[in-house]
């Protein structure tokens, strides 16, 4: 009988929300201000590391709330016959898990691809160094914006349009690092600073430090993309090794059972 209850009681919602007399993207929108206090600190981050500028991560929470709350109704639903505080208490995690579900997986996704992200600064600063030989630091971080990585695009603006607006403090350029919380992305930006404050006689002077400092950069993701492809080599020579054993000992236990009924 409490599966009919569920199934009645689900079906009504889907007719509801399809007819319009039950909207939870109305009811997302109209309260997104307390909702935003939900949002993690770090998913604006995470959103453009997978999906760079082709997703709004504004929407894309609305969503994550939206699932969240229809969660929440069919798990009410399925429990309504019985319910009780204790189930209600059930229904709230079960929406607020499935809610953090996404940002966890945006979290993982980052953590598989760090290495593939965390090299993309060294390069662009190499070939943004080309541009600052000819340009002010201001002048060719945007003209090197067309050609950065998807990634970076939002704060680069960002970065500029603080400068445009007369801040010539280091702020823009920690902002930038805080927003990309990549290996080294701290020093390079301060490095990056100084080279923007630097006088013309001594501009070639910091171009060196600031080439060599970007050649260490690029030398460690070499290096570190050396070993991971040694430590994935090695993870699986041990699997097939392991695997081989097994399959060793079933034999010989299998030959050794049938000595015995011989």
């Amino acid at each position: 009988m409490q599966i009919e209850v569920a199934l009645v009681a689900i079906i009504i919602f889907y007719i509801f929300t399809k007819t319009g007399k039950i909207s939870i993207s109305k009811l997302v929108a109209d309260n997104e201000m307390y909702l935003r206090k939900l949002k993690e600190s770090d998913y604006d981050f995470y959103v453009r590391a997978k999906y760079g500028d082709r997703v709004n991560s504004d929407i894309l929470f609305n969503k994550r709330v939206q699932n969240a709350l229809i969660v929440m109704v069919l798990v009410f639903c399925l429990l309504l016959k019985n319910m009780s505080y204790v189930y209600v208490i059930v229904c709230l995690v079960v929406g607020f898990g499935y809610f953090k579900l996404d940002y966890m997986n945006l979290k993982s996704y980052y953590k598989k691809h760090l290495h593939e992200i965390d090299t993309m600064l060294p390069y662009y600063l190499k070939g943004l160094e080309i541009l600052i030989q000819h340009y002010t630091v201001p002048v060719a971080i945007g003209k090197s914006l067309e050609d950065a990585p998807e990634i970076f695009k939002d704060g680069l603006k960002q970065l500029i349009n603080q400068i445009n607006a007369g801040d010539d403090t280091i702020e823009p350029y920690m902002e930038f690092a805080r927003q990309y919380p990549v290996r080294d992305s701290m020093r390079m930006m301060r490095l990056l600073y100084r080279l923007s404050l630097g006088r013309q006689e001594r501009k070639q002077e910091q171009l060196l430090a600031f080439s060599r400092t970007i050649s260490n950069l690029q030398q460690k993701a070499r290096e570190t993309k050396y070993k991971n492809r040694l430590e994935k080599m090695e993870g699986k020579t041990m699997s097939m090794l392991i695997t081989t054993g097994i399959g060793v000992m079933v034999l010989l236990l299998l030959a050794v059972i049938m000595l015995m009924n011989v």
